[in-house]
């Protein structure tokens, strides 16, 4: 890269930037528990980068988040190594988060925000040194052109809070489209087709050519995956690269060691107060309910409708089963919020995330055709069909039974997809949500931030802030005992846990709504 600074200042002594680019992959030996533990710290820093954009904090708060993040998960206890984890950690993700759209464009989003706020940290020097390797040939503006447009430049750089720039102030010119970022947010000047970039601002520069690499680089792992490191690893590495995307980061609630144990007659009391929306249409393990009780509180239950010789028959066995006494005997643990709302109801199935999945009702509905005037109005109705397939194919899927009645039989078979919110406004109006929290609530749904979402439900219903979030229906459930316990409303002891959350299908489980 070009710098022109001899009419200004003089030069600078090199300086190694310590934040890599991730060209190439190391040619390193890793052993197989520092690759999934190395991505799994990592993981935790995009995970808090990700909260901290969904709450819509400053970049001044985004930088302090970024910097306590980092050095946090990042640590290693050989310092000489704390470079490498940082390489190899990123390769790793990278290895887990090619495989799909969604999860590359998730990737791509917060280790560029990520790499943003690690620019910003570094000195200039070595600010510049980056530049470097990126191959940025932009001049640097001579004393000359500085001057004249010196009165210009302060100008901008009061109107968004920037100190005044002076004599040794280094400024770049950028042709404008290199810069839309700054060019948007009016924080530079533009003369004739160059934007007038200062060195405070130059991460936008170099941020758009590490995510262009990157996006690059994602598509071409991709491949690779796909190809030949999918199959060839089936059998050690894909396992790990798989189940990372999904993994819960937050304590272990599938082996309590100490909680309050939960009777039949604390269920009502604390579902009311302490469960979060999801759980409130599952079948719940126990928080502490021991199987007997558990079998005597389904029993009553169930007996309302089905009858207690079939319950015996169809249903306690697959209760016995969630407690592992029965089967493999496997003590089945909790879902994550991650894995619950990854995971897409079914039909017949009544779980899922509520902030994900209650948003739409599916209504089927019959029309009559006269025989005359069928196949036009068919054609129509099955053009609308389609596209309702085309945009929410992971909801809505009709048969070619349904297709061929549809057109033989001159019923048509409806299936209206409709994007209601009455259905979680209602949840959350019972749990005692005001209204202007539900707005709130509702806007991080719109905008795909479910767990964010729940952390506002959460801190509506309480009166008090999660700055952790939301991670987990556990995690929900215990911080709701520590602060009822805090205002002894509930007094039920120690911390609650021990809930498992199992979802199951309702031939097998009937829906009871706590």
């Amino acid at each position: 890269m070009e710098i022109v600074r001899s009419q200004r200042k003089s030069s600078v002594t090199d300086v190694a930037p310590t934040l890599p680019l991730y060209r190439s992959a190391p040619a390193l030996e890793v052993r197989l528990d520092d690759f999934e533990l190395f991505a799994i710290d990592r993981l935790r820093v995009l995970k808090g980068i990700s909260d901290g954009l969904s709450r819509g904090r400053k970049p001044e708060e985004m930088e302090k988040l970024v910097r306590d993040l980092w050095r946090t998960n990042m640590r290693h206890q050989n310092t000489s190594e704390v470079i490498n984890k940082d390489i190899i950690s990123h390769f790793v993700l990278r290895l887990v988060y090619c495989r799909t759209e969604e999860l590359r464009k998730w990737f791509l989003s917060m280790e560029t925000t990520l790499f943003r706020y690690r620019f910003r940290l570094e000195i200039p020097e070595a600010q510049r040194a980056l530049m470097g390797e990126f191959d940025l040939l932009y001049k640097a503006v001579g004393s000359a052109e500085f001057e004249s447009v010196k009165e210009i430049l302060g100008q901008v750089a009061r109107s968004i809070g920037q100190p005044l720039p002076n004599a040794d102030t280094i400024f770049f010119k950028v042709p404008f489209e290199e810069v839309p970022e700054l060019v948007a947010g009016r924080r530079v000047y533009i003369c004739k087709g160059y934007a007038y970039v200062p060195m405070n601002q130059v991460v936008s520069l170099v941020v758009t050519q590490f995510r262009s690499y990157l996006s690059k680089a994602l598509v071409l792992t991709n491949r690779k995956w796909t190809s030949t490191i999918r199959e060839q690893e089936k059998d050690r590495l894909t396992p790990i690269v798989e189940a990372l995307s999904t993994s819960y980061l937050g304590p272990d609630y599938s082996q309590p060691k100490e909680f309050a144990e939960i009777s039949i007659k604390d269920i009502d009391q604390v579902a009311n107060t302490s469960f979060p929306l999801c759980m409130r249409h599952l079948f719940e393990k126990g928080v502490g309910l021991k199987l007997d009780d558990a079998l005597a509180f389904w029993r009553a239950e169930f007996s309302q409708k089905v009858g207690t010789e079939r319950f015996d028959k169809e249903y306690a066995y697959s209760i016995r089963h969630n407690y592992g006494k029965e089967g493999k005997r496997t003590d089945y643990t909790p879902y994550s919020c991650q894995k619950i709302i990854s995971s897409t109801p079914g039909v017949g199935d009544h779980h899922g995330c509520p902030y994900r999945h209650f948003r739409f009702t599916l209504k089927l509905m019959h029309f009559h055709l006269p025989q005359g005037h069928a196949t036009r109005q068919n054609a129509v109705y099955h053009s609308e069909i389609t596209f309702f397939l085309s945009t929410q194919t992971s909801t809505v899927k009709l048969t070619s039974k349904q297709i061929y009645d549809f057109y033989h039989d001159c019923f048509l078979l409806v299936c209206l997809l409709l994007e209601s919110e009455e259905n979680l406004r209602a949840a959350l109006g019972k749990m005692g949500v005001s209204d202007r929290a539900v707005e709130d609530i509702m806007d991080k749904v719109r905008n795909r931030h479910y767990q964010l979402a729940c952390t506002l439900t959460f801190e509506a219903v309480h009166d008090s802030s999660c700055d952790a979030g939301i991670n987990h229906p556990n995690q929900y459930f215990s911080d709701s005992q520590k602060i009822l316990q805090s205002k002894m409303v509930i007094p039920l002891g120690e911390q609650l846990g021990g809930m498992v959350c199992i979802c199951m299908r309702q031939h097998e489980l009937v829906d009871r709504k706590l």
